[in-house]
């Protein structure tokens, strides 16, 4: 049976190579926002290899533990637990799978503790126990109940050991109507409990947190996705009393077991940026590391520390999957002024489904758990079970950003070559930040350009320093590093990069001299503004015109190819494709709704969930693209009606 369907899919891929070759492509390719010279290139250092999953198995994967044995186990959203053995596929063998559990209630987490796996159902954190030896769970003890009203977004995940013992869950506030709530006791909080069941609410704040994660000095670290209150998803570290942003939890805080100290009236929703409120509401926890909605993920999934240096030279740093976007991001932390703060930087694309857990094989490779189901994945499958597998060969990357009294540190894996490194037009430097309100996620707001004064580089060529006007702390700073090349003379394979300055640090700055010191170019006159003298011009008005009644047959309809590098650029493709469904609507469904031009470019600025209630991820607002761009692409959304 196995064979039967690798064939298909064979046959399948082959037919649709064929097609592809002579005829224009209706599916494209994911493609992620990296700077990337080669867009197969992470390949060359990072392979993802597929593991056999028998035919009849739905393995809608929820959770993943890799068991003393050296076996997988896996839990799925069906409520069932699987073993797999063999799950590297050594010597060209199939994998063997054999049913451990089932019967339970949407399982989105597993954990392997002392002999025994721990998993969370919605409703409860259950041991499962194989007391006779035959290979099959005979044992289900409920340690901890949760209370659930039914809602269907009542998820559970977890749990994660501390080096005690104990246990640490996070529980899903509900979706009734166009928001979220808290409607029975603890929901939107992670919880602590021990192997006796003992619980103790450690944290409030919490939205829809799929991951989390202990790192060895027993830092606790969970993922947020974006929505009510969260303007996008972040990773950031949880501090038993912290609040973490979703008020609908505050419910609870008046119980006496309750560790936090705000309530539901504390809050303000006054659309101002987080690290903002936080300063004048004590008790709201800073962000660590935001990782931009639709730019770098769309839906924060599992966080696997790499202990190991096992994907490289990137030892100590967060592996974070994004469930929407199929791929997984890497994050670098540093503590400053006694806060978590870091980047995020693009690190593996491609994967066939939504990735949503991660785990460590004992070879050092990464099992990727997926699942797509109502959810939606670029991938494009419903579920799968992959392995990344490094080669050994060390990418060009930026290793890490640090925090400096006056910018930034860049460390590179390799040295760099020092003419690309001290040119200031190798580098683009932004900063911008989200809003914290009650609305489902956020446009970018206070964007500015940020402009280098210096650069010094290190005498082994491996950090460079950019000493950078315009700082701002509590914002987002997109750091391009583009035009910088190895001293192989070999480009960045990603070259984007996003950092969180909650804190600024004190310190020594960097002395400004001749030699470091950046030229400065006048930039050009900015063109007048039409509207200074409150009219519009002819042109304009004619221009409005155009847009609100131009039909498709009057259009010049421009071509995929030619759209395809705006789409990119933008990325649209990230959530839209041109024919199917995948975390938004097709192009093609978009438009059968036969909106003109302007109706599209007003939704780009401002879009309207409610028109789409069969899709539950929001669209973030881009109100920033130039107008041509969003022309054009209003034209060829129009001319797909048929």
């Amino acid at each position: 049976m196995v064979i039967n369907k690798i064939y298909s899919q064979l046959m399948k891929y082959l037919l649709i190579c064929i097609l592809n070759a002579i005829t224009l492509p209706i599916i494209i390719a994911q493609n992620t926002n990296s700077t990337v010279t080669d867009s197969l290139a992470e390949q060359d250092f990072y392979v993802i290899k597929d593991i056999a999953i028998p035919q009849g198995i739905d393995l809608e994967i929820g959770g993943m533990a890799l068991m003393d044995d050296d076996k997988l186990a896996v839990s799925t959203r069906h409520g069932e637990v699987w073993i797999i053995s063999n799950p590297y596929m050594k010597d060209g063998l199939l994998p063997n799978y054999r049913l451990f559990a089932s019967g339970l209630h949407e399982s989105l987490g597993l954990a392997y503790y002392n002999g025994d796996l721990y998993t969370t159902q919605r409703p409860e954190l259950t041991r499962l126990r194989d007391v006779n030896g035959d290979g099959v769970a005979d044992e289900y003890k409920t340690i901890y109940s949760f209370e659930i009203t039914g809602n269907y977004h009542e998820y559970a995940y977890g749990p994660v050991f501390d080096k005690e013992g104990n246990m640490y869950v996070n529980l899903n506030l509900g979706w009734f109507g166009d928001h979220m709530e808290s409607r029975v006791k603890w929901r939107g909080w992670m919880l602590k409990i021990s192997q006796e069941g003992e619980m103790t609410p450690f944290a409030a704040g919490y939205r829809s947190p799929a991951g989390l994660a202990i790192d060895k000095n027993d830092n606790l670290f969970y993922s947020e996705n974006q929505g009510g209150w969260q303007g996008s998803g972040h990773v950031t570290q949880v501090k038993k009393g912290d609040f973490l942003g979703h008020p609908a939890s505050l419910k609870w805080a008046d119980l006496p077991e309750s560790p936090v100290k705000l309530r539901e009236q504390d809050i303000p929703n006054l659309g101002k940026p987080r690290s903002e409120v936080a300063k004048e509401v004590p008790g709201l926890t800073n962000t660590s590391v935001w990782i931009p909605h639709a730019i770098m993920g769309v839906s924060t999934s599992a966080i696997l520390i790499d202990d190991e240096g096992n994907m490289g030279p990137f030892e100590g740093q967060l592996f974070v999957g994004d469930q929407g976007k199929s791929n997984i991001n890497r994050v670098f932390l540093e503590k400053v002024n006694g806060e978590f703060q870091g980047a995020v930087f693009p690190f593996r694309e491609g994967f066939s489904s939504g990735v949503f857990r991660l785990s460590w094989g004992s070879d050092g490779s990464m099992f990727v758990g997926m699942t797509a189901r109502g959810w939606g994945s670029t991938g494009g499958g419903l579920f799968g079970l992959q392995r990344l597998v490094w080669n050994k060969k060390n990418p060009f990357e930026i290793k890490t950003i640090k925090a400096k009294p006056d910018g930034f540190e860049l460390e590179f894996t390799e040295p760099v070559d020092e003419q690309s490194a001290k040119d200031a037009s190798s580098y683009t430097i932004s900063s911008f930040n989200y809003k914290y309100w009650s609305t489902y996620g956020s446009p970018v707001i206070n964007s500015a350009d940020c402009s280098l004064e210096a650069i010094v580089m290190s005498p082994d060529h491996k950090t460079v320093r950019l000493v950078i006007n315009n700082l701002r702390e509590g914002y987002i700073h997109q750091i391009m590093a583009g035009g910088i090349m190895s001293e192989k003379q070999a480009p960045l394979l990603h070259s984007n990069a996003y950092y969180t300055l909650t804190n600024i640090p004190q310190g020594k700055k960097v002395v400004i001299t001749a030699q470091n010191r950046i030229s400065k170019v006048p930039a050009p006159d900015k063109l007048k503004d039409e509207l200074s003298s409150g009219k519009k011009s002819a042109v304009k008005e004619q221009d409005e015109k155009r847009m609100s009644t131009t039909k498709p047959k009057e259009l010049n309809k421009p071509t995929l190819v030619e759209v395809k590098p705006l789409l990119e650029k933008y990325n649209c493709l990230a959530c839209h494709n041109p024919q199917k469904k995948v975390i938004g609507p097709s192009y093609a469904e978009i438009s059968e709704r036969e909106y003109t031009m302007k109706n599209i470019i007003e939704l780009i600025h401002n879009p309207k969930p409610e028109n789409w209630p069969d899709y539950p991820t929001a669209m973030p607002p881009m109100p920033d693209i130039p107008k041509a761009d969003e022309e054009k692409i209003a034209e060829w959304i129009i001319s797909l009606a048929k």
